[in-house]
């Protein structure tokens, strides 16, 4: 499989591995237990994930006599990502859904929120500009990210999908 198809990303604890490792190097042992997953299984999905470019190695540690790579996910490698196959794009938006229901069943009772559905016509100047934003928006959380349970921080869930549809068959 090409390195570039985002199929790599179409899986659930990759997408998860990926948040875990924006905020932190962790090696495959130390995300296992963050993630509540074997450490083969983790180790597994990190090779696929820093076969892909998605993940570099951050640091090499010495761990009760032997070594381990701490691995980090640096957000614009995804840019390099295309598709190429049909379908993967369908591949990653289903993983994208599953991991929102997943961290849907986390929501803190009472806390402010933002959730917005909707397809709708806008000027597409308003469109770009909007765009922009959200890009910023993206980029401005990844770069925040900080190891898990840091104190003063707060565990957050953020999907932004944004795109212009198609034109149907009336339009």
């Amino acid at each position: 499989m090409p390195h570039d198809h985002l199929r790599v990303l179409a899986h659930p604890l990759r997408l998860r591995i990926l948040s875990l490792l924006t905020g932190t190097a962790l090696s495959a042992a130390e995300a296992a237990r963050e993630l509540g997953e074997t450490q083969a299984n983790v180790s597994y999905h990190i090779r696929r994930l820093h076969d892909a470019g998605l993940l570099e190695v951050a640091e090499e540690v010495h761990i009760r006599g032997g070594r381990a790579k701490r691995y980090r996910h640096q957000p614009e490698s995804g840019q390099r990502l295309t598709t190429r196959a049909p379908g993967e794009e369908k591949l990653l938006t289903k993983a994208i859904a599953n991991e929102l229901l997943r961290r849907a069943d986390s929501r803190a009772d009472r806390r402010p929120a933002s959730l917005t559905d909707a397809e709708l016509w806008v000027d597409p100047e308003l469109w770009a500009r909007l765009l922009k934003k959200a890009t910023a928006l993206s980029e401005e959380l990844h770069a925040a990210a900080r190891p898990p349970r840091t104190p003063g921080t707060v565990r957050v869930s953020a999907s932004v999908a944004l795109f212009e549809l198609a034109a149907d068959e009336h339009g």
